[in-house]
């Protein structure tokens, strides 16, 4: 399914005010939650979710999280998380604005496969105030095409890149962070995970990475893959996406210099001396 075909299934569910999950099995794939046809959660196999983006705050360790989670009952304790003053109700609120974007920009790098709604369920981590669906897909297009357009375009699950300078030559936090995991047989992917980032901010970084000599691949880099609905047949039970068409990317999406991507995707621990302010600072490349 490609990225018209998806947004035609995101944009039918909020045409009919659908409530309840939206499964897209793929690689990586994902699930959007929806209520009353808007998102307000989304994950995926493919990017870090909220409590790993919580944790690399250190505003709370995994001990404190797994606590909080067993004498609540709730996979995501937001009156704990406020009550023991690990964080507040808006910063909570932007973490799972990030994860849920960042989720849709995983889902939209790879390939989808099918679709397949499912009623009856409880959304982990949600915004209060649910996104569009056509806007939700439409700023996880622009950002894959941000990426596509720099020197040297990766994809989350596609370059295993390894270092290739010395670390003195790191610039950023994220640099060095990234320097020390990468060994080549890491995806962008891993190092979010690794690193605890949101898998977007890492592979803009890896891109840049590349593009200034600090990381290497092993073979060529290969050109990126375009989604495409898939050949083999759409699994029992599961609803193919009829094709839509779509305009190129390029007439939508304004021109970038190479490597301003504006992300803000980075959760600043409070060692940095910056705390929870970084969190809400809009910033060309990485935060300091």
């Amino acid at each position: 399914m490609d990225h018209g075909g998806l947004a035609h299934v995101l944009t039918a569910c909020g045409r009919d005010g659908f409530t309840g999950e939206l499964r897209l099995p793929g690689s990586p794939g994902g699930t959007f939650h929806l209520r009353g046809g808007l998102v307000v959660a989304a994950e995926s196999p493919g990017a870090p979710g909220a409590e790993a983006l919580l944790l690399r705050s250190e505003r709370i360790d995994g001990e404190q999280w797994a606590e909080l989670v067993r004498a609540s009952g709730q996979r995501w304790p937001v009156a704990g998380l406020i009550a023991h003053g690990y964080a507040g109700a808006a910063q909570l609120r932007v973490v799972c604005l990030l994860a849920l974007q960042d989720a849709a920009f995983a889902v939209v790098a790879g390939r989808v496969d099918a679709f397949e709604r499912v009623t009856g369920t409880e959304p982990y981590a949600p915004v209060a105030a649910g996104e569009r669906p056509a806007r939700l897909i439409e700023d996880a297009v622009r950002k894959v095409a941000a990426v596509d357009a720099l020197p040297h375009p990766v994809r989350p699950d596609r370059e295993r890149p390894l270092p290739a300078a010395s670390p003195e030559r790191a610039r950023t936090p994220l640099q060095r962070e990234l320097l020390a995991h990468a060994d080549g047989r890491r995806t962008a992917r891993d190092l979010a995970f690794r690193t605890g980032r949101g898998v977007y901010t890492v592979t803009v970084e890896v891109a840049r990475m590349l593009s200034e000599g600090l990381l290497e691949c092993a073979g060529p880099l290969a050109p990126a893959p375009l989604l495409v609905a898939p050949e083999a047949p759409v699994a029992r039970h599961r609803e193919q996406c009829p094709p839509v068409p779509q305009q190129p990317a390029s007439a939508e999406l304004p021109r970038r210099a190479p490597g301003a991507s504006g992300i803000t995707e980075v959760l600043v621990p409070p060692t940095s001396g910056t705390g929870w302010r970084g969190f809400f600072r809009m910033r060309h490349g990485t935060a300091e």
